[in-house]
This record gives structure tokens, C-alpha cells and sequence, in this order.
């Protein structure tokens, strides 16, 4: 509440520091050119370092929070002189000399959203809209060379060649008419699998559509010496890095061959990614195509500022399980012609016409006006009036 009718920085701050769960990146902006970030959540340390992730000891009082931090300790960013704030989830600059441990996902979206603003100091309202579309991955490049440097590429066949041509020359895009990410998904599980699931046994799977596990990729991609490279299920021999390497691409390669086709250059993004939005009686298979919206083929991927929340698991198709619920730019210096869109449409009501007639506009990056004169309200050709009953 204090946040939403805050008429100043100062107000907006105090509104944020008072909530103290769950643990929010909230970002300001105002007409007078201030902007701000803060990390809100009531903060604490302990007497001692503590893995708190896990279960704690209750009953010695060893284990209880030693002191709750002022607000002003935690992660926040006012007027910097870089001249822009951001969040994509990612893990916050030290405070206090130290890095707040917390959930945070992989520094992909992050780095993109730097990577892109911080060369530019005039942007627009169209070009702001054209980044929320980025479809670009920093890290799947890198991880990809890190790859390639264990294949023998000199002993692969021609369509395997032709595979690795894609990946060789991606930059991490994730368009749907792009084939290197359907490549590129299907080595990382293969090479996830083969690295991890014969000690992690059924474990994997869960950990295989953690946020975890997308900071351990790049990490581990690199490591020529590991405890991990070994199939521990093979008692004669030690596996190398550049065997599960290798082995993963020829898998990866033979599943997409039998399941998009023997030509390479077929093996598009959009014909393994989609999304629907489900509604819970949709479920039922008569009343899918009443109340769910979809599917449909989409850009994007789990680690992109466009993002689409997906498993990668054995089937080989990417259905998208969750992603950006709207998009808004806010020009402060026009803020009468500000744009918004969401994924299906504002009624509830299944049989408006405005139940789902946005969805196809945000596929296609389109935006809506939002309507904030009033003046401009009032001529509109629908008016709703909500008046309490007497």
C-alpha cells in the first residue's frame, strides 16, 4: 500500500523496507530522474556459519538468528552513476564485504540486460519494447566452445559435421527458426546425464530443472580433471572428460535424427518448444480448446530476457511451464502512450472476445496502449461503471 500511493523516493523506500517477506526486487522509477533498486526481505546473520538451506538444530539455541539487519544493509542501488537499474533475479553486488546467499538463477539474463543497456544513453520506447524480445544466451556460446574443444570433429560423419557447423557459428539465439538450440539443448542433457546421473541416480532428475544446476554447466564444462567424469557404473576403466563429451554429442545427435528427421537443417527450434496457458479445467480434454490458450510456437528459452521456463528432460520437447505474466514501458517523459501487453487476454470469461485475443500479439512482440488519461478513458467505446448497490 505504501509503495503504491508513494509521491517520493523516500516513501517508496520506506514502503519496501516493511515488507519483510517473501524476499522481492523491487525497482522505482520517477518523472524527476530518480531510480532506484531494492532487494526487500527482513534480513539476518547467526552466531556462526550455517548451511540454512537444510534443517537446523533447534533445541540448543546454537542455531537461532543473532541479529536482523537494518534495512539500509540490504542489496539496493539509488541513482547510480551508471544511470540504470536492473534485476533478473541474479545474485546482488557484496554487501557488508560478503555475498548474501539466496536463491538466486544463473547470470544470464543479467549479463544480456548489461550487455545491451550500458552502451546506450538515449533510448526509446520502441527500442526498450524490442529488448524485453531478446532471445539471447551469453553463456550457451562459451559453454558450447568448451564443448567443441573435446569433440573430434575430424571423425565425425558429414551430418554430424553439418550439426556442428550450427553450433560453431551461434551466437546464443534462441529464435525459433534457429537450429543450433535444439542441438545444443539436446548435448546438454545428454551430457548433463552422463555426467551426473550415475551418482546422483534417480536424484538427477530433479536436479536436472534446478536453477542450480545452470550455475554448475559452465563451471563444469571447463574442468579437465573432475571425481564427476567417472561412471562410477563401469568397475574397469576411468572415464575422461572428452569420452562423456564425445559421447554425449553422438547420443544427442542419434535421438534428434530419429526424432526430427536425417536433414540437419530441418531441425528447428519451433518444432520442439511450445506454450499453453492451461487453465485448471482445461485438464479435461473436452474443455482444452474452451479454456486453454494454445498451444503455440514460440522464440525464447529458460536463460534469455524473453524468458520460457522448460524442462530439459528425455523427451526432446520443450513445453513451456512459465514466462513473462506482462510486459510494460513506461516512457516518464510520456507516460499518456505507455505500452503494455500479457499473454491471453483481460476477461476471465471464456466466451469474451477479450479472453485470449492478446495472445497472439505477444508472440508476436506487438504491445497495447495503456489507457492512463482520463479524458482519453472516458471517449472510449466501452465504458464499465461499477457502482455499489444501495
Amino acid at each position: 500500500y505504501t509503495m503504491s500511493h508513494a509521491k517520493s523516493l523516500t516513501a517508496f523506500k520506506e514502503g519496501a523496507s516493511r515488507l519483510h517477506a517473501p524476499g522481492l526486487n523491487m525497482m522505482y522509477g520517477d518523472a524527476k530522474n530518480n531510480i532506484a533498486w531494492f532487494a526487500s526481505g527482513k534480513l539476518y546473520t547467526h552466531e556462526r556459519p550455517l548451511y540454512t538451506k537444510t534443517f537446523l538444530e533447534g533445541a540448543s539455541g546454537k542455531d537461532e538468528i543473532a541479529e536482523y539487519l537494518d534495512f539500509e544493509e540490504n542489496p539496493q542501488a539509488i541513482n547510480p552513476k551508471r544511470n540504470y537499474v536492473y534485476s533478473a533475479n541474479n545474485q546482488p553486488d557484496s554487501v557488508r564485504n560478503m555475498l548474501y546467499p539466496g536463491y538466486y538463477l544463473s547470470e544470464d539474463r543479467a549479463r544480456r540486460i548489461v550487455d545491451l543497456v550500458a552502451p546506450k544513453n538515449d533510448w526509446t520506447s520502441s527500442e526498450v519494447a524490442k529488448m524485453m524480445l531478446d532471445v539471447t544466451a551469453p553463456s550457451a556460446p562459451e559453454v558450447i566452445q568448451e564443448l567443441l574443444k573435446m569433440l573430434e570433429v575430424a571423425a565425425l560423419s558429414p551430418s554430424e559435421k553439418i550439426a556442428v557447423h550450427y553450433l560453431e557459428n551461434w551466437k546464443g539465439n534462441f529464435d525459433k527458426n534457429e537450429v543450433a538450440p535444439v542441438v545444443y539443448n539436446r548435448w546438454i542433457y545428454e551430457f548433463q546425464k552422463n555426467t551426473f546421473a550415475d551418482e546422483m541416480g534417480e536424484g538427477f532428475h530433479q536436479f536436472a530443472n534446478t536453477p542450480l544446476i545452470e550455475k554448475v554447466l559452465p563451471v563444469q564444462v571447463k574442468r579437465d580433471e573432475s571425481v564427476w567424469w567417472d561412471d562410477i557404473s563401469t568397475k574397469d576403466k576411468v572415464e575422461t572428460k572428452q569420452e562423456i563429451v564425445s559421447k554425449s554429442f553422438k547420443k544427442a545427435y542419434s535421438f534428434l535424427e530419429n526424432q526430427l528427421g536425417a536433414n540437419v537443417e530441418d531441425w528447428r527450434w519451433e518444432r520442439v518448444i511450445s506454450v499453453e496457458y492451461k487453465h485448471p479445467l482445461g485438464e479435461s480434454a473436452l474443455l482444452r480448446k474452451y479454456f486453454n490458450v494454445g498451444p503455440f510456437v514460440t522464440s525464447g528459452g529458460d536463460q534469455v530476457i524473453n524468458n520460457q521456463i522448460y524442462n530439459i528432460d528425455a523427451t526432446g520437447y520443450y513445453k513451456v511451464l512459465a514466462g513473462p505474466s506482462t510486459r510494460r514501458v513506461v516512457d516518464f517523459s510520456d507516460v499518456d502512450n505507455s505500452l503494455a501487453i500479457i499473454p491471453t487476454g483481460q476477461s476471465g470469461r471464456v466466451f469474451s472476445p477479450h479472453y485470449k485475443d492478446q495472445a497472439q500479439k505477444y508472440l508476436n512482440g506487438e504491445f497495447v496502449p495503456m489507457k492512463l488519461n482520463q479524458a482519453a478513458i472516458l471517449k472510449s467505446k466501452n465504458i464499465l461503471v461499477l457502482k455499489s448497490k444501495k
